[in-house]
């Protein structure tokens, strides 16, 4: 290879490396926009956290009686979610398997694709990017007070389930009533 050759390939790289290497820069460019790592609300008290919490809203804006809620948790030296609220929304909110445990350190997850927590008795439609109020009720840290985001639906959440029914359980075959769910949910 001789040396004008060799320039020529130098430079041809010098200036074709940035341009293949992606450069979307611009003054437009998606990278230079504030991006959540995720949708949902966060709280945080006394070393317990919430995070990434909403609420499973409808798709086609219609008045639903229930409408699932998915969140994680995580305490520093352990707790239990004892109940949740949220006045003004849902006369009822259920915790299907009763109160959670928190063990120290350990994450708590109640992400779905089925919501083990459910807002019932709605007599309105949840509108995706309004905003709930709830009240987390801990044994430890007391409540914890947040504006969790209704979600639609759609895209990333189109697979998740719609929330149970909350009827009571219907007796099995041989007259007995069935088993209910465990009083506490463990990650």
């Amino acid at each position: 290879m001789t040396r004008w050759s060799r320039r020529l390939l130098f430079g041809a790289l010098a200036v074709l490396v940035p341009a293949l290497a992606g450069c979307e820069a611009g003054l437009n460019a998606p990278t230079l926009e504030y991006h959540p790592a995720a949708f949902g609300g966060y709280a945080t008290h006394d070393g317990t956290s919430i995070e990434n919490a909403f609420v499973l809203g409808s798709s086609t804006g219609v008045a639903v009686p229930r409408a699932g809620v998915f969140f994680s948790m995580v305490s520093q030296d352990g707790d239990r979610l004892v109940s949740i609220s949220a006045p003004g929304t849902a006369p009822l909110v259920k915790i299907p398997g009763g109160a959670v445990n928190l063990p120290a350190q350990v994450p708590v997850d109640l992400t779905g694709p089925e919501p083990e927590v459910v807002l019932a008795g709605l007599s309105s439609p949840l509108m995706a990017g309004s905003t709930v109020t709830m009240n987390f009720n801990f044994a430890r840290v007391g409540t914890i007070t947040m504006q969790v985001p209704v979600e639609p639906q759609a895209y990333e959440y189109a697979t998740y389930s719609p929330p149970p029914s909350l009827a009571a359980p219907k007796p099995s075959a041989s007259g007995s009533a069935s088993a209910s769910a465990s009083p506490t949910a463990t990650p």
